[in-house]
């Protein structure tokens, strides 16, 4: 709390005086002397040194990463009971695994990517409509625009892909990117400004 001071250029005033006000005034007599210790004891320097990599070879590191996940992914093919995979992760194994699915997954990539097109329209145009007043004919006209960009990147996606495709296959192939256009879709009819 703030101590009240008798104001000097005003007799019968007073002004709240800061709380620490006084102590620069104090001085500690230097043969008082200062008690505790200040270091960090060697043990865990040590275990510090050992945990940093920044002293370790390139080498030593791939390989010490490397060993690590091939660990995790023995935990994966021989599931036990273990905290270790959420204790120690990274993310080098799902690093390996995506790249690994990407090299035989770029061409559908590429078209899939290629397809979104009218999706991204549809995505455009309903945020134009949702600058007018909201309403049961705001969401037809979404609705309508939604589905017809739908089925536009469902057909273009279909017509890149069906050669890749043995024909009694065709739907089994078409049937996720129906999904991932499907949840696209969804996304931009559901959408509401905040």
């Amino acid at each position: 709390m703030a101590e009240a001071v008798e104001s000097p250029g005003d007799p019968g005033t007073t002004t709240p005086r800061p709380l620490f006000a006084g102590l620069s005034d104090i001085s500690i007599p230097q043969d008082i002397p200062v008690e505790g210790e200040i270091t960090i004891p060697v043990r865990s320097r040590v275990r510090e040194f050992d945990n940093s990599t920044l002293n370790e070879s390139v080498q030593n590191t791939i390989m010490r990463d490397l060993k690590a996940v091939g660990k995790k992914f023995m935990h994966v093919l021989y599931p036990r009971k273990s905290n270790t995979l959420l204790r120690d992760w990274d993310l080098w194994g799902p690093l390996i695994l995506c790249v690994t699915l990407a090299l035989s997954f770029f061409q559908s990539l590429c078209v899939l990517g290629y397809c979104i097109l009218p999706l991204t329209m549809a995505m455009l145009v309903c945020r134009l409509v949702l600058l007018a007043e909201p309403g049961p004919v705001n969401f037809m006209v979404r609705l309508f625009v939604v589905i017809i960009m739908f089925a536009w990147s469902i057909v273009a996606s279909t017509a890149f892909l069906a050669d890749s495709q043995p024909p009694n296959r065709k739907a089994l192939a078409v049937y996720p990117v129906f999904l991932f256009y499907f949840v696209i879709s969804w996304m931009i009819l559901t959408f509401t400004p905040q």
